[in-house]
């Protein structure tokens, strides 16, 4: 396989390398240091290679731009010290995410990754094929979430999803049994996409499903507060100009 390094640290580079033709099916063509040299070199060359580890904080910008300027169609594996752009990483051709110090195991665990798309899409190529998976799972109503665990990323369906919770910036989904997971989107984003009969946003931070609930008390000020059928971190209240069309809601869809 013919693989291509960005990366701006020198050392790691090397290292990179070193831990990529220790496997003498590999051999790494081209190392490149920044976006500009990226960009110039895909141009020319892309259609030479099966696989790009790619640092995301480059010294003139992030790799991200590299995208803007070039369409890539080769598998990517992301390289990096930093989780936040796990999301962005996979909306692009990226295969992996690799979080530094990274080990052999994880080199070949890529290289796996590779191989087992190129195994099972022989007939389109392996970053359209990523492509096309990712399309669908931006169509307006999505059928499943990837949602986030350390450092990797596992579709969660919508069906499983009892409750969505907003809480310093971070979006908490958690399913039946209770168990939370990270989602990277916004809010807003995140209503869109669910069904309105099966999701009621009842604050600025929670949104729940209707197989959640399993009672309603009043509150303070007019307001409600729903006991879900697992414990949450806070109370889940209705603000008071929601609880008329939420009770409406429940009673049209429970």
């Amino acid at each position: 396989m013919n693989i291509l390094i960005i990366e701006d640290e020198r050392r790691t580079a090397q290292l990179l390398q070193e831990m990529i033709e220790a496997h003498p099916e590999h051999l790494v063509v081209q190392t490149c240091d920044s976006v500009e040299t990226s960009v110039a070199y895909l141009k020319r060359n892309q259609s030479k290679l099966q696989l790009i580890f790619m640092d995301i904080q480059l010294a003139d910008g992030d790799s991200f731009q590299i995208f803007e300027q070039v369409e890539i169609s080769t598998p990517v594996v992301f390289c990096t010290a930093y989780d936040q752009y796990m999301l962005q990483a996979f909306q692009t051709n990226g295969i992996a995410y690799l979080l530094k110090p990274f080990e052999d195991k994880d080199i070949i665990q890529a290289f796996a990754k590779v191989e087992q798309l190129r195994d099972q899409f022989a007939g389109p190529t392996v970053g359209q094929v990523i492509k096309d998976t990712l399309q669908t799972k931006e169509s307006p109503r999505q059928h499943s979430f990837l949602v986030r665990y350390r450092e990797k990323m596992y579709p969660l369906s919508v069906s499983d999803i009892a409750f969505g919770w907003l809480d310093q910036e971070v979006l908490y989904v958690y399913n039946f049994k209770g168990e939370r997971h990270i989602l990277l989107k916004k809010m807003d984003e995140f209503q869109e996409a669910l069904p309105e009969a099966d999701f009621y946003r009842i604050n600025r931070q929670m949104i729940l499903h209707r197989r959640a609930i399993k009672e309603i008390e009043p509150y303070y000020h007019r307001k409600v507060v729903v006991t879900l059928t697992f414990p949450i971190p806070e109370k889940a209240v209705v603000s008071r100009l929601k609880v008329t069309p939420f009770l409406d809601w429940v009673e049209k869809t429970v």
